[in-house]
């Protein structure tokens, strides 16, 4: 049934319905049956493809098309039980092929038929049956059949009973000739590249091992074109690439417009029965909030904490960027975000680099706290210290960049006198000493050098901002180094507030926002570059309506394989119909019972490759290799 519907593919697609009639009764209920198999699940979401109704018709009243679906080498009279050994001048060719094992021992096999096919194949083929013509009656007629090209290369083809062969020179094996007939080499390649001697390989060593034995026209192409459209092939081969070129998300305009939020699991249980960590981070100054939670935290549990630890400080973000975790998409966050005003943007289903600013936290909190695992009894009363740590990172700090004054440590503490004052500038300045009027804030004050600097920056324009930044900051946006401190050189304190005080506080503060909104832009652009470099574009893009393959990297073993384990599960599933396009995030028609985010990254897609030649059937008996054929006999 499969095959006739492959066959008549462009009269059968569309809305009309159509009946199937066959005597396998079972086709009837396998389109509802629960329990398939692998193989059962491939043929159905083929079969899906297609609107018919299957009626059962015992074989006795469907006289014409059972007459018609017998196969013809089952005939018995094709069939030979029992085979001598043929002499060497045994010239009978429907005598079985002597091979010989080694030690004076040989084992005779039956005729098979397609030695009988191929011979009848030539007939059908005008090429190759002109070519047999000439050696057979070497004339000047049968001669003048053969194009210019054909004579040229005639004394590489000769006959071997009933099969012609090809060699191209005295030192090449001959090799069976095999005419312009999909289904014969359809069941060659089905030998050679399906069956388990085979072993699915891919095209380079099929055609290494298929041409050693067999030869026809363009004979690297067909077989590209099978092992391309392999249905198994396609579903356990890993994909040629992974990954699109870089879209980085928007640079935020400033601190917490835009938070990125994500869980940490598998911790150590603390006293109160915690084993993770939510973690907020603010897309603009790097911020971090961290809070300790069980694993069985809920939605609203999860709601709360962003409402106390983000929107309590910092008020509302125009947007949150976290992954497809249900805590989060669950309807009370969708329900809470549309009630603020705030959009909630998801990642695509196990892609995490979507929010790699998060996922890079995760990592240097993770380092954290093992450092200091076996110095606190419990990692969860360590996390203010934690979070403080990486808010007083080098550079721009996060504190800095929220408070735009660098926070006290305790170090601080410990260098006082009662002459002097310390502030740190955690920018490479060090401790220096300030006038009294300044010990009570740890604030950089502004240099009186750098006020027209500060004005300058105010201006549009790149090239401006960094000529500003470069004198203000000691710092080049675009260098390399930008990571590297900042310093802001201590300066004399400035006089009682007055507005022009003011003013220069508010343009400080403007310059530090540029700069940081251009250093960040700076470094997302050299990210780009540096990950485009590394083979990002090769990845395939697909259209609206197309068919793919999804890879099972991710999902859950019980919706891929039914084997028991997970390691010699299929590398993708489908194929799946593409339904939505956005960048490179594609929606598919994924079925509810896999319980999947529908919409996955294109790293995570693969092309599918329809088969468009027929695969024999399973029973079918296997081809023989050509010794099989040949009769164990080759020239020298």
């Amino acid at each position: 049934m499969r095959y006739a519907l492959i066959k008549f593919r462009v009269y059968l697609l569309g809305e009309q319905t159509f009946a199937v009639y066959t005597d396998h009764a079972s086709l009837r209920t396998a389109m509802k049956n629960p329990h398939l198999s692998q193989r059962m699940a491939r043929w159905l979401s083929f079969f899906a493809e297609y609107n018919f109704v299957v009626h059962y018709k015992p074989g006795k009243n469907n006289i014409l098309a059972d007459a018609l679906s017998r196969r013809p080498d089952y005939d018995p009279r094709r069939l030979t039980r029992h085979q001598d050994i043929p002499d060497d001048d045994d010239d009978d060719d429907d005598c079985a092929t002597c091979v010989t094992l080694g030690i004076n021992v040989t084992v005779s096999s039956p005729v098979l038929p397609l030695r009988q096919q191929i011979a009848d194949a030539y007939e059908e083929d005008a090429f190759y049956a002109a070519i047999i013509r000439y050696l057979r009656n070497p004339a000047a007629d049968t001669l003048a059949e053969l194009t210019r090209p054909t004579r040229d290369a005639i004394t590489r083809y000769d006959l071997d009973g009933d099969l012609l062969t090809y060699a191209n020179d005295t030192f090449d094996t001959p090799r069976v000739v095999i005419p312009a007939d999909d289904d014969i080499r359809a069941r060659l390649v089905h030998e050679y590249h399906d069956a388990p001697a085979g072993g699915h390989l891919g095209r380079e060593k099929t055609f290494a091992a298929l041409s050693r034995d067999f030869f026809w026209s363009r004979m690297y192409k067909w077989i590209r074109k099978w092992v391309r459209s392999c249905e198994i092939c396609q579903r356990v081969k890993p994909a040629a690439s992974k990954q699109a070129p870089l879209r980085p998300l928007p640079i935020a305009t400033s601190a917490w417009r835009s938070v990125s939020m994500d869980f940490i699991f598998g911790l150590p249980r603390d006293a109160e029965g915690r084993t993770g960590v939510l973690v907020f981070v603010d897309r603009f100054s790097k911020m971090v909030h961290l809070d300790p939670v069980a694993a069985e935290v809920t939605a609203d549990e999860s709601a709360e904490l962003f409402l106390d630890l983000v929107f309590h400080h910092h008020g509302l973000p125009e947007s949150i960027v976290s992954d497809c975790d249900p805590r989060i998409t669950s309807a009370f966050w969708t329900w809470l975000f549309a009630l603020l005003g705030t959009r909630l943007l998801m990642s695509t289903a196990a892609h995490p680099e979507t929010d790699g600013q998060t996922e890079r936290v995760n990592r240097v909190l993770e380092d954290v706290l093992r450092s200091y695992a076996t110095s606190f009894a419990s990692w969860s009363s360590f996390l203010p210290m934690a979070e403080f740590a990486l808010n007083n990172s080098t550079g721009l700090t996060p504190f800095f960049m929220n408070n735009a004054r660098h926070p006290r440590v305790p170090t601080l503490l410990a260098v006082r006198s009662s002459n002097a004052a310390a502030v740190s500038t955690l920018g490479g300045g060090g401790v220096a000493p300030t006038s009294k009027s300044a010990q009570d804030s740890s604030e950089p004050p502004l240099p009186q050098s750098a006020k027209s600097n500060c004005r300058d920056a105010t201006v549009e324009g790149h090239a401006l901002h960094g000529v500003a930044y470069k004198d203000f900051f000691a710092v080049d946006v675009a260098s390399p180094a930008t990571s590297a401190v900042a310093n802001f050189a201590p300066a004399a304190t400035p006089s009682p507030i007055d507005s022009a005080a003011v003013s220069e506080f508010l343009l400080h503060r403007q310059a530090v926002t540029r700069f940081v909104r251009d250093a960040l832009q700076v470094a997302v652009d050299r990210q780009k570059a540096n990950a485009d470099r590394r083979g990002r574009k090769n990845t395939s893009s697909f259209r609206r309506g197309e068919r793919v393959l999804l890879s099972t990297e991710g999902i859950q073993g019980t919706a891929v394989t039914n084997l028991g384990a997970n390691k010699l599960a299929p590398r993708f599933i489908g194929p799946f119909k593409i339904l939505k396009v956005i960048g490179d995030a594609y929606t598919l028609d994924i079925p509810t019972a896999m319980r999947l985010h529908p919409m996955f990254y294109v790293g995570r897609l693969k092309p599918y490759v329809p088969a468009t030649i027929p695969a024999p059937e399973a029973e079918r008996p296997r081809p023989a290799r050509p010794s099989l054929l040949t009769r164990g006999r080759r020239r020298a």
